[in-house]
C-alpha cells in the first residue's frame, strides 16, 4: 500500500479493537465519538495531504529501506533536506489543523532507536538493528500511525525506577521467556493514542545497572492484549457533545492525550530493539528528546500562524486594525513565531551523520528552539487575548446566538464593525479562545511548556553541549591568557 488515503486510515482504525475508557465508560471505537472524532481528523490531515499533489515533497518521499514512496511521517531521516523538510511539513500540518496532529512522537522515535538499536548491536552482538528495519519496512508499506512512548508516571522523582515503592510506576519486564518478553507499567501524556495503530515503547530516563528490567524498548499494536488507555481531560472538553459548532472553536480539529496501561503485555522477540542493555538509555532518551525539541520549531509555528490569523481578524472586526499598538503586537507575534522556526530550520541544517547512517539534529539547537518554545507561545497567546478582548471569554453561547428572543440581543450588542456579522466575529473569537484556554491549548500552550520535557530537562542538556570551557578558551587566547 505505501500510502494511505485518508478514509482508508479512519477505516483501519475503526477496524483495530483498542480498549479505551472515558468518563468511566468504555469508548467502542475513536472514529465515532464526538469527543475523540477531532482528533482523529487531525490525524487524518497528514493522509490528506500526502494525497494532495501540491505538496508531495513535504509530505511524502522515498524509503532507503524499500525505494518506494511513503509517507514522510514514516521516514528514516537520510540527509540535512530530510531534517529541514521535517520541520516544514510540520508548520504545514499545524497550519491545516490548529492543533495537534499526533504523528510526530513516532517520527522522531523512529529515528532516535533507528541509531541506538545499531549502537547496541555493535557493542553487544545483539539484533535489534535488524528487528526494526523490518518493523520499519512494516510501518512504511502499511503506512502506520505509531505512538511514540517514552513518559513513564515515574512516582517518586528522588528514586530510581528499579528503588520506587512500587515497581510498576516505570514500565518493565516482569518475566523474560524463550520467544519475547511480558512487560508491566503504564506510559502517561500518550498523544494520540486512541489513533493509532501501534505503541513503540523507549525508556524514560538514564538507566543504570540495576535497572535493567526498565531499560527496554519495542513495539506492539495498540490493540494487543493487555493494552487499554484511559482519555486524560482536557477544558472545554465537553463542548464538543453540544449542538453547533461555534462554541468548540476549532469545530473540526483537535488533539487527546491518555493514560495508557501494559497491564502484563506480551512482546514477541522480533519486536524487541532494546533489552537490558541500561547503558543505552541514556543515548536513546537524549535523541528522543533533541528529534522532538526539534519538531515544536514546526508543528507549534504553524499552530501560531493561525493564531496570529485569528488575532488580525480579530482586530478587523473591532475596528482597530490600523491601531499603532495592535500593529506593533501582531508585528511582535510574528517575529516570536518566526523565530522559533528559524530555531527548528537551524538545528536541522546543522544535522550530522549517525553510524547507523540516519541523521540527528543538533542537540544544541534542538534544546535552544524548545526552550524558547516554553516560552514564546504564552507571549504570542498572551497579545492575542490582548487584541481579542474580554468578550473571548465572556460571550454567551452559541444556543443563546441561535435562541428566537435572545439572539437578536446578542447580535445588536455584540456587534463590532458594522459590516462584520456578528455570529462571524464571535467565531473568531472562540478560536483564540481555542487555542489559548480550551482543548487546543493542550497542543499549543501548556504542550510548549512540558512537551519534549521541561524546560529544565533543556537546561541541562543547553549546559552539557554548551562548550563553556571552550568559550573561556576563547576569551583567554583573546587576551593572551595561556
Amino acid at each position: 500500500m505505501a500510502l494511505m488515503t485518508g478514509e482508508q486510515y479512519i477505516e483501519s482504525i475503526r477496524k483495530l479493537n483498542t480498549r479505551i475508557y472515558m468518563f468511566g465508560k468504555q469508548i467502542p471505537n475513536a472514529v465515532d465519538d464526538p469527543i475523540l472524532r477531532p482528533s482523529l481528523n487531525s490525524v487524518k490531515m497528514t493522509y490528506d495531504l500526502a494525497q494532495d499533489p501540491e505538496y508531495q515533497e513535504l509530505m511524502t518521499t522515498t524509503s532507503h529501506l524499500t525505494g518506494k514512496k511513503i509517507n514522510r511521517f514514516c521516514h528514516i531521516h537520510q540527509s540535512t533536506k530530510d531534517l529541514i523538510l521535517k520541520v516544514k511539513m510540520q508548520r504545514l500540518c499545524g497550519q491545516k489543523t490548529a492543533a495537534c496532529f499526533q504523528r510526530c512522537v513516532g517520527m522522531d522515535a523512529f529515528n532516535a532507536v533507528y541509531a541506538t538499536a545499531y549502537e547496541t548491536d555493535q557493542a553487544h552482538g545483539t539484533h535489534y538493528f535488524d528487528n526494526f528495519k523490518k518493523y520499519m519496512e512494516y510501518v512504511q508499506e502499511a503506512d502506520l500511525v505509531v505512538d511514540g512512548a517514552m513518559t513513564d508516571p515515574k512516582g517518586d522523582r528522588g528514586l530510581a525506577p528499579h528503588a520506587q515503592a512500587d515497581e510498576d510506576l516505570f514500565l518493565h519486564v516482569v518475566e523474560r521467556r524463550p520467544d519475547g518478553v511480558v512487560v508491566r507499567g503504564a506510559k502517561a501524556h500518550q498523544t494520540g493514542a486512541s489513533n493509532s495503530h501501534e505503541i513503540l515503547v523507549m525508556p524514560t530516563q538514564a538507566m543504570k545497572p540495576e535497572d535493567k528490567d526498565y531499560a527496554i524498548a519495542f513495539s506492539v499494536p495498540i490493540d494487543a492484549e493487555g493494552i487499554f488507555m484511559i482519555v486524560g481531560r482536557q477544558s472545554c472538553d465537553t463542548r464538543k457533545l453540544e449542538d453547533g459548532t461555534m462554541d468548540r472553536g476549532n469545530p473540526c480539529f483537535g488533539g487527546m492525550e491518555a493514560l495508557v496501561i501494559f497491564d502484563n503485555v506480551f512482546v514477541p522477540n522480533d519486536r524487541i530493539f532494546l533489552n537490558g542493555e541500561s547503558e543505552f538509555a541514556t543515548g536513546l532518551v537524549e535523541r528522543f528528546a533533541s528529534y522532538h525539541r526539534q519538531s515544536y520549531g514546526g508543528c507549534k509555528v504553524g499552530v501560531g500562524d493561525v493564531l496570529i490569523g485569528a488575532a488580525a481578524v480579530a482586530a478587523d472586526q473591532n475596528g482597530v486594525p490600523k491601531a499603532s499598538h495592535v500593529k506593533d503586537k501582531l508585528i511582535e507575534m510574528i517575529h516570536l513565531n518566526e523565530t522559533l522556526y528559524s530555531c527548528g530550520l537551524a538545528c536541522s541544517s546543522n544535522g550530522w551523520q549517525t553510524a547507523a547512517g540516519n541523521y540527528m539534529v543538533d542537540t544544541l539547537l534542538a534544546n535552544v528552539c524548545k526552550q524558547n518554545v516554553t516560552r514564546f507561545p504564552y507571549e504570542i497567546a498572551r497579545l492575542a487575548e490582548d487584541i481579542a478582548g474580554g468578550i473571548m471569554v465572556t460571550c454567551p453561547s452559541e444556543a443563546d446566538l441561535n435562541d428566537p428572543e435572545l439572539g437578536p440581543y446578542v447580535e445588536k450588542y455584540l456587534q463590532g464593525v458594522a459590516s462584520v456579522p456578528t455570529r462571524d466575529r464571535l467565531k473568531i473569537m472562540r478560536l483564540i479562545e481555542n487555542l489559548t484556554l480550551g482543548t487546543a491549548a493542550v497542543g499549543y500552550r501548556t504542550e510548549s511548556l512540558h512537551g519534549a520535557g521541561s524546560p529544565q530537562a533543556q537546561r541541562i542538556m543547553i549546559s552539557r553541549q554548551g562548550d563553556l570551557a571552550g568559550k573561556k578558551a576563547l576569551a583567554k587566547n583573546i587576551v593572551g591568557i595561556e
